[in-house]
């Protein structure tokens, strides 16, 4: 009886249910919770915890408008960019080729609810964008309120809504089946496949369809997977120059001078070989971290400036390996080789970028140098630190030039000059350095 009950809380149905009556002893409840903030009678306790998240995400019932997040030229490049693209025409094959029979639309999105494919019986399209679901669409639980799409994203699991179950006034007339898709070598959570319509979708054997999908998708994913050839030979890394104000690729056959976001992009995803998401990407490289959607675009351009890179998604990492400057500076100093890392990193790290992780590694990098060359009293590094960009108005590099040169250097007055006008300006004895500029 245990398994029986936990079958049915992702069924609308219940066993012998008369779906009239339900629907009917739904509305009521919904209309007591929407009051009292208590969920009772009929409501079954995933469709509860969802009404509550909702509630608790600020969903105005009877106001809420499902937001559209992407514009056609977006949407476009999402799609081509999923990995359940490649799935869709078993979609199509099991559900939206009888769709139009059966009046049903046939959904398909990423795991962050949005709507990326929606296909199906024509009139019901044009009646579901009156409540704005439609393709670029988010139907996530917090931008959307209780819905099949949202459920099954937030629980992990196959879900149905039916009639009042739903949140919002204008979804009510309507029920829908959705199942999660994922990925099948890591279990992560791609996309999700729904059938949305009249109360017919909320039969059991409506659910029982949409899960078959979703293991159809998950195992057409696998095969096509297995039969990808898989290279023999590593290629050769491509060395990425950072170190200055712009970013440079050198390819094996061209050199690329690359924009200021397609160079944040290309460090930040050297610095992290297994990849990032979008989502990271977007508090990697904006200090507001919303601009998930312009990432997004911005690494479909890249993908398709340089297809020699190979990038990859889900998460978004280079196939190719790529060598920077930065990691190889590193790479000296580690080893000792300060002298050399100095030659090859002089420069702040993309200089104009205000990224926030570039501007992370610009002072780690720079505070690693300043460290390395304080500690090694050498005369000649230290005037050359001192020179640099990072070290102009050091005041302790500068400090310690001169106190490292000798006494007959031809150089010693000059320095003595720097030092007391930064003294003057920091203030007498001040302490302060310039390694907040490359923190900024």
């Amino acid at each position: 009886m245990g398994e029986r009950r936990m079958v049915e809380q992702w069924l609308a149905w219940p066993t012998g249910c008369d779906p009239g009556v339900l629907s009917r002893a739904l509305a009521g409840a919904r209309d007591r919770f929407l009051g009292t903030g208590t969920a009772g009678g009929p409501v079954r306790r995933v469709v509860a915890e969802s009404w509550r998240r909702s509630a608790a995400s600020g969903i105005d019932p009877d106001r809420h408008e499902t937001p559209v997040e992407l514009t056609d030229d977006t949407l476009r490049e999402l799609r081509a960019d999923h990995e359940l693209a490649a799935a869709m025409p078993v979609v199509r094959r099991l559900l939206v080729e009888t769709a139009g029979l059966d009046r049903l639309i046939v959904a398909v999105g990423d795991a962050d609810g949005r709507l990326l494919w929606v296909e199906g019986d024509r009139q019901l399209r044009a009646r579901a964008e009156s409540m704005h679901f439609l393709a670029g669409s988010n139907w996530g639980e917090r931008h959307a309120g209780t819905n099949a799409v949202g459920m099954a994203l937030a629980v992990d699991h196959g879900v149905q809504v039916f009639g009042a179950e739903h949140f919002a006034s204008r979804v009510v007339p309507w029920s829908c089946s959705a199942a999660p898709v994922h990925d099948p070598d890591t279990g992560e959570v791609l996309g999700f496949v729904d059938v949305t319509g009249g109360d017919q979708v909320a039969a059991p054997h409506a659910l029982a369809l949409v899960r078959a999908t979703a293991l159809a998708v998950e195992t057409e994913l696998r095969v096509q997977r297995l039969a990808r050839p898989r290279p023999v030979v590593a290629p050769e890394p491509v060395q990425l120059t950072v170190c200055g104000d712009l970013g440079r690729l050198r390819l094996p056959h061209r050199s690329v001078e690359l924009s200021p976001r397609h160079a944040e992009l290309l460090l930040v995803l050297s610095e992290h070989p297994a990849g990032r998401s979008a989502e990271q990407l977007a508090v990697a490289l904006y200090p507001d971290s919303t601009a998930t959607v312009t990432v997004r675009a911005e690494l479909s351009r890249l993908r398709a400036l340089l297809p020699e890179l190979a990038l990859r998604s889900r998460p978004y990492r280079l196939g190719r390996p790529v060598r920077t400057d930065l990691a190889q500076a590193r790479a000296l100093l580690a080893r000792g080789s300060w002298r050399r890392a100095l030659a090859l990193a002089g420069l702040p790290v993309l200089a104009r970028s205000q990224a926030p992780e570039v501007v992370a590694l610009r002072a780690d990098l720079a505070a690693q140098l300043r460290s390395a060359v304080l500690a090694s009293r050498d005369a000649t590094a230290l005037a050359r630190f001192a020179d640099s960009e990072l070290g102009v108005g050091d005041t302790e590099v500068v400090r310690a030039t001169l106190a490292a040169l000798p006494a007959d250097s031809p150089r010693r007055r000059e320095y003595a000059v720097r030092l007391a006008r930064l003294d003057a300006e920091l203030g007498a004895g001040g302490r302060a350095t310039r390694m907040q500029r490359w923190r900024s």
